[in-house]
């Protein structure tokens, strides 16, 4: 193999597959990615088994072939390079890099021993606008759980319904679910998507690219004629997650997104770092934040807002409720409750969005 690459286009695919190569890995040439020569230049592949990513970039082609190098040394260097062509080239077992007055020879693995990508059908698939996925997965992804005792709670739930799409994730503490109308209908599909995958997709394709998606019974794939993107489906039934939203809440609160943001980090300042505790009680015209942290001391702070119920005292995990504000747009949000053992909903008020957070309360302390 024998190309010319700008240094530019070479950091560039490099960069794009960088995210899937894991840290460590018994397989060592899953530390390594694979550079291959295809019709319009150069195509870079890497995976951890989960991920897959592959990126084509132009480049002339001199000589055809296939090498494996070691993924951080050489993304490492083209970080360093000059502003130069850039030669790479296969040589007696080894690649070739210069650029300039730099040289480097790098040890390889047989490109034949690099995993191959799972092959799925595209021609069945659907299609879909990049910015109606990212705009989904932005809202929903950071509700999935951390712990690995339940498996399917580490993914987000894509369901398609003909013309409408939803995702869901929750961590059993709080959810996040979020819906679209879609520009072209699709079929059915219920599928738990790994996050990171999702993170990838967000990172890769851009909003107005149209991509092509296919799954298979283990695998879900993303592409565009230069890019794609296939992970591993997360196997398991999801929870009922429609249970799980309250229904008749008889107490409705709006409120300034972004005072009731920056009273939350006030309180949260003094609040424990086991449980971020903050009580909020909510009556008429006013919100009154409370902490009280035994071993550090007590923090109060208070906003004006538009309230309907009899009054109620409600604890809440700080972080989760700053989370959730994080990804609410409006410039109001509206809370609605029911009882302090009871969640409590969160939703943007005045925007056209079909987006809704659940918070599950903490027990006050008296």
């Amino acid at each position: 193999m024998k190309v010319t690459i700008t240094r530019e286009h070479f950091q560039k695919g490099l960069s794009a597959v960088a995210a899937t190569i894991p840290t460590r890995t018994t397989l060592p040439v899953l530390s390594n990615i694979l550079v291959e020569t295809v019709e319009s230049g150069l195509r870079v592949r890497g995976t951890d088994l989960d991920i897959s990513v592959s990126v084509q970039t132009p480049a002339d082609v001199e000589r055809e072939g296939a090498i494996t190098v070691p993924a951080k040394k050489v993304a490492d260097i083209a970080r360093e390079l000059p502003d130069a062509p850039v030669l790479l080239e296969s040589e007696g077992g080894r690649a070739v890099l210069a650029c300039g007055k730099s040289r480097f020879r790098l040890n390889t693995l047989p490109s034949e021993e690099y995993p191959s990508f799972p092959e799925l059908p595209f021609q069945e698939g659907w299609k879909l606008r990049g910015g109606e996925l990212q705009e989904l997965s932005a809202h929903t992804s950071f509700a999935v759980s951390g712990e690995e005792t339940r498996p399917v709670l580490n993914g987000v739930l894509w369901q398609l319904r003909g013309d409408e799409m939803r995702m869901v994730a929750t961590n059993g503490h709080r959810l996040a679910k979020m819906g679209v109308k879609l520009t072209v209908a699709g079929g059915e599909e219920d599928l738990i998507v790994p996050p990171k995958a999702l993170q990838q997709v967000e990172r890769l394709f851009d909003a107005e690219d149209e991509l092509e998606i296919a799954r298979s019974e283990s695998h879900l794939g993303f592409r565009t004629h230069r890019t794609e993107v296939y992970s591993r489906l997360i196997e398991g039934p999801y929870p009922n997650y429609e249970q799980v939203l309250p229904k008749g809440q008889d107490k409705e609160c709006v409120a300034d997104r972004a005072e009731l943001t920056a009273a939350l980090k006030r309180v949260a300042i003094i609040a424990s770092d086991q449980t971020h505790r903050v009580r909020l009680s909510f009556g008429p015209e006013k919100l009154a934040l409370a902490v009280q942290t035994p071993d550090l001391g007590e923090a109060e702070d208070e906003l004006p807002i538009e309230y309907t119920g009899t009054p109620i005292e409600i604890g809440f995990n700080a972080q989760y409720l700053l989370e959730v504000l994080r990804y609410i747009s409006s410039e109001e949000v509206k809370v609605s409750l029911s009882a302090p053992e009871r969640p409590a909903t969160f939703e943007p008020l005045g925007a056209d969005m079909d987006y809704i957070c659940l918070v599950m309360p903490l027990r006050l302390m008296e």
